[in-house]
């Protein structure tokens, strides 16, 4: 008499739509789009689980797999169609609008960084050593520091 008591050869289709579920609360808690694709995938298993009851939990697994990584690409493929392109690539990203302006130091530059007033805004720069006072222009931005040079 041969006993096979090994859990995984009961697996129902509610049991892969049960693993979707959770698989879909934990990509609403979780940050990623990782258990959205899993899942999917789960969902398919389920579904041929259904369908083909007979062929068991490995090609179950093979399905939820294939499915889970084809849903992956093609949702990854639809969303960078999607996402909208802006015409103001710079909008929050102010100190790289400033790239090209000209003014002049209020710190001198010393040690590689100094201090340039553009507006009424003083911003951190860093650049050659220059004295204050010299006219200089903003040739890059790394966040919030102004690459200058002087004029």
């Amino acid at each position: 008499m041969v006993i096979d008591a090994s859990p995984v050869q009961d697996i129902l289709f509610w049991h892969w739509w049960i693993a979707a579920a959770i698989c879909f609360v934990l990509e609403l808690v979780v940050p990623g789009v990782l258990f959205l694709w899993l899942g999917v995938g789960a969902v398919a298993a389920g579904f041929f689980s259904l369908a083909f009851p007979g062929f068991g939990w490995r090609h179950e697994s093979m399905v939820l797999a294939g499915v889970s990584m084809a849903s992956a690409v093609v949702g990854r493929n639809w969303w960078d169609k999607m996402r909208q392109r802006t015409d103001h690539p710079e909008l929050n990203e102010r100190a790289k609008t400033l790239i090209g302006r000209t003014g002049t130091l209020e710190d001198p530059i010393a040690n590689g960084v100094g201090r340039l007033k553009l507006g009424d805004t003083s911003w951190k720069v860093k650049g050659p050593d220059l004295p204050a006072g010299v006219q200089v222009r903003v040739t890059g931005a790394d966040g919030s520091v102004l690459t200058v040079v002087a004029v």
